[in-house]
């Protein structure tokens, strides 16, 4: 049986997960590993390198973010593919996007090895906190 799922907007538990980096936990699945949150990012704010160990899908809905693969302003849609490295993303200004990842992110250290693990799981921990 397949839970539905209705989150109007407050309800939604925002929580830190990087500097100047906010999400809201909107779907996450133990099955499958899946995850949706909406991003909050402030301007000069960043995620460090990772590595995608599961394909990942954002759209912006406000603002601007940069990495690797370019500019994606407000109605930019974006596929990353399984294993996919990003060296760095930022958000040079006020940035909202909705993201989904079907498994886990490995965060990476200088070395390119890898120092924490953002999964379905650390998610919903740090949306419990809050």
């Amino acid at each position: 049986m397949m839970d539905e799922h209705l989150t109007p907007p407050a309800a939604m538990k925002w929580a830190t997960i990087a500097d100047g980096i906010e999400f809201a936990l909107l779907y996450s699945s133990a099955e499958t590993g899946r995850w949706t949150v909406l991003f909050r990012a402030q301007p000069g704010s960043f995620f460090g390198p990772h590595r995608h160990l599961g394909a990942g899908e954002y759209y912006v809905t406000k603002g601007r973010m940069t990495y690797r693969m370019g500019e994606a302003g407000p109605g930019t849609y974006g596929y990353e593919p399984l294993d996919v490295v990003h060296d760095h993303t930022a958000f040079p200004e006020y940035t909202e996007l909705l993201f989904t990842n079907h498994g886990p992110i490995a965060f990476l250290d200088e070395a390119g090895e890898i120092s924490s693990i953002l999964d379905h799981k650390l998610l919903e921990d740090l949306s419990a906190a809050v």
